[in-house]
């Protein structure tokens, strides 16, 4: 549990929200549950940047939920959204799907071999996996649901009644300079904007018609798309016509009775935040820019009887070593792609340590590594009560809900460690197992499963995402050729590794080992720190490395050495050192 903390220096980002929720709820709806709220699009994979759209209320419900308040935070499944384009890289999806653009998201197909009833139902699916994977707990509501039920019918009669307010409202902002577009980066270095997550940022406000302003936007009823224009409407009967400039069809329906429309995104909202009483919602860039949708939204939100919410503008989340997946994938990471290679604990702590106005990167390239070492370093202060308060916190908002801890991994070895072992066995479970045992025989690993699912992510890291021309072949044969070419204190030095292995037969005794050998070479203790050391040395202990890399792998560089020693293994060692 994370204790309040009385004073907002110590307390972290969540625990300040946390503080300002419960006191907005207390007012506006005193007894009731905090409500806090989210919307995704599944109008192509949800990635990791829309994540942030999520995670950021939900780290805040769950501290309200630690002090023993009720609360819901709702995700609204933005699925009757209209069809803009074909995304790109999305398996089992080809052009084709370009004729359905315009339809509600839950009218377009599924990709080609799906299980699922339609697109939007396809991508709703992966991510409500990987949020029950990081223990996210939601009340989801599906727009399509609420709007073809005429869930919203009051809202919406009411909205059309108003449409004169609504439009001068929204005047206020038209002839404003739209924010200058955020340029792109390069897929290895991608920043994903969440802003597309909640919403339709793009989407038109309703205006631009000759009949008049019109808060609402049917679906054709022949072919079901939005291209329509709303050429009359009767405020006492509520009849509605509009013609289809897709198909030429035309009707008129009563919208007392009408389910096969929205209404337009910067009304939708605000309508939607009134409704469900929502108290903390947090923005992208673009919908917290001026002139955009949460702005606005504050002024149309009294229109519908509610007030705005408390909605933090939160910064892109950027992704490194990307490029091998965008071929593959458009060079858009989704959560269960994160997932894959490393721990929920780890991707929860990525985004619960920063405010949400600061940006971060999510790392798929060698990066993963150094993240994970500096994870399991907290770790180890939390566990000795050397942490920070607000690290501490992050820690614990990472590692497990109101609900619980998160299942973790009974033996954390270093993940450096176990990528290397995935590297080096390319999948022999026998041999992965040997030598995570030897890491530590005072207390040898007895199964694979005590390594898991660390060991599975990292896997995943290894086959996936590291280059084949990086990834460690051990040598066949000794390099008879270099073994021939060596000097005196070449062979010194191997000699000395080889007399020693016995004894250092462990992944600290490797170590000290291997850092060792020049230390001897040169006459000084193996136990000699480097204070006590010229600088000369470094220079030999990477000369010697670089000597070994190349009798064991044919390369000057590699896995860890002590772990490359255990993965080998003592005989076959001595074989390639010419032994």
């Amino acid at each position: 549990m994370v204790a309040q903390s009385t004073s907002t220096e110590t307390q972290d980002w969540v625990s300040r929200y946390a503080d300002d929720v419960i006191a907005e709820s207390e007012r506006r709806a005193p007894g009731k549950p905090v409500v806090v709220a989210s919307g995704l699009s599944p109008s192509g994979p949800i990635h990791l940047g829309n994540l942030r759209e999520v995670m950021t209320p939900h780290l805040v419900a769950d501290e309200i939920r630690r002090r023993g308040h009720q609360v819901r935070h709702l995700i609204s499944w933005d699925d009757y959204d209209r069809y803009r384009k074909v995304p790109a890289g999305v398996e089992g999806v080809d052009e084709s799907w370009a004729e359905h653009i315009g339809k509600p998201l839950t009218s377009v197909p599924a990709p080609a071999g799906s299980a699922y009833p339609n697109w939007a139902e396809h991508f709703k699916a992966a991510m409500a996996e990987a949020l029950a994977e990081l223990g996210v707990e939601f009340d989801g509501i599906s727009q399509t649901e609420q709007y073809t039920s005429g869930a919203y019918r009051e809202q919406i009669l009411h909205a059309m009644r108003n449409r004169a307010e609504i439009d001068a409202v929204l005047g206020q902002y038209r002839t404003k300079k739209a924010p200058a577009k955020k340029s792109q980066k390069p897929v290895d270095e991608a920043e994903l904007e969440a802003a597309e997550g909640s919403g339709a940022a793009t989407e038109d406000d309703g205006s631009g018609g000759s009949a008049g302003y019109f808060p609402y936007k049917p679906y054709c009823g022949r072919c079901e798309k939005d291209l329509t224009t709303v050429v009359s409407y009767d405020d006492e009967t509520t009849e509605l016509s509009y013609t289809c400039t897709a198909c030429g069809f035309a009707e008129t329906v009563r919208l007392s009775e009408f389910n096969r429309g929205k209404l337009v995104w910067k009304v939708d909202w605000p309508m939607r935040w009134a409704r469900e009483g929502v108290i903390f919602e947090p923005s992208g860039v673009d919908h917290s820019s001026p002139g955009s949708s949460f702005q606005v939204g504050g002024q149309i939100v009294g229109i519908f009887g509610g007030e705005q919410p408390i909605g933090p503008m939160y910064a892109f989340v950027g992704i490194s070593g990307m490029a091998k997946m965008s071929s593959s994938k458009g060079g858009v990471p989704t959560p269960a792609d994160a997932l894959e290679i490393m721990e929920p604990q780890l991707l929860r702590w990525l985004y619960a340590r920063r405010r949400p106005n600061q940006s971060f990167k999510i790392a798929f390239d060698q990066e993963i590594q150094r993240l994970y070492d500096e994870w399991d370093k907290l770790a180890g202060k939390v566990a000795d009560g050397s942490a920070l308060p607000a690290d501490a916190a992050a820690y614990a908002r990472a590692t497990g809900t109101a609900a619980g801890e998160l299942p973790r991994t009974p033996r954390p070895l270093p993940y450096r460690t176990l990528a290397s072992v995935a590297d080096i066995t390319a999948g022999h479970a026998d041999q992965a197992l040997r030598i995570l045992s030897d890491l530590d025989p005072a207390a040898p690993l007895t199964s694979l499963d005590e390594a898991r699912p660390r060991l599975d992510k990292a896997e995943a890291w290894i086959n996936k995402h590291v280059p084949a021309e990086q990834r460690t072949v051990v040598r066949d044969e000794p390099d008879t050729e270099l073994l021939k070419s060596l000097d005196d204190q070449a062979r010194d030095s191997i000699r000395l590794l080889l007399e020693g292995l016995d004894s250092h037969w462990s992944l600290d005794g490797l170590t000290h080992l291997v850092y060792g050998v020049p230390k001897v070479q040169a006459g000084f203790s193996a136990d000699a720190t480097p204070k006590e050391l010229p600088p000369e040395i470094k220079v030999a202990q990477r000369t010697f490395f670089a000597l070994l890399y190349h009798l064991l792998v044919g390369r000057d560089t590699g896995p860890r050495l002590p772990t490359l020693l255990l993965a080998v293994g003592a005989d076959r060692v001595r074989t390639l050192l010419g032994a």
